[in-house]
């Protein structure tokens, strides 16, 4: 199981050429990140950054490898599976495909910070980005 988000390319997305600029699939990526903690996981980026000193899930390494462009007016398939959870972090690929081809694919390592330090998940988070991975995240 995992969790996919259409992205349309907008032209604001796009260099002149009309594809996407790659410093934007950064800010699709961590929108896909936010999306999915906020539609599987039950927490907002606006729960995690204004209640007490949670201080949110910033993402502490990125490895993105581009395989195709994508173009103004495609809507992409962005689609993200947890790979593994740690006590403070969780690691995710992100691939972005349209008609089976491969746009990026992004593997990234989420902390959570709690008093602006790396803390334990809450339980509640833990035990959903748990039964993220148990659904089929690991499948490669």
């Amino acid at each position: 199981m995992s969790y996919t988000r259409i992205v349309p390319i907008e032209f604001n997305h796009c260099d002149p050429a009309g594809i996407v600029f790659y410093p934007r699939y950064f800010e699709m990526i961590n929108s896909v990140v936010e999306n999915f903690f906020e539609d599987h996981v039950g927490w907002s980026f606006a729960r995690m950054h204004t209640g007490g000193n949670h201080n949110g899930v910033p993402t502490v390494s990125i490895s993105c490898n581009f395989m195709a462009p994508s173009r103004l007016g495609d809507k992409v398939p962005f689609t993200l599976q947890v790979l593994s959870v740690g006590r403070s972090s969780v690691k995710v690929r992100i691939t972005a495909a349209k008609d089976g081809e491969v746009r990026l694919v992004t593997e990234n390592t989420l902390v959570w910070i709690d008093g602006g330090r790396a803390s334990s998940w809450p339980e509640e988070i833990r035990a959903k980005l748990q039964a993220e991975l148990q659904k089929g995240g690991q499948d490669g």
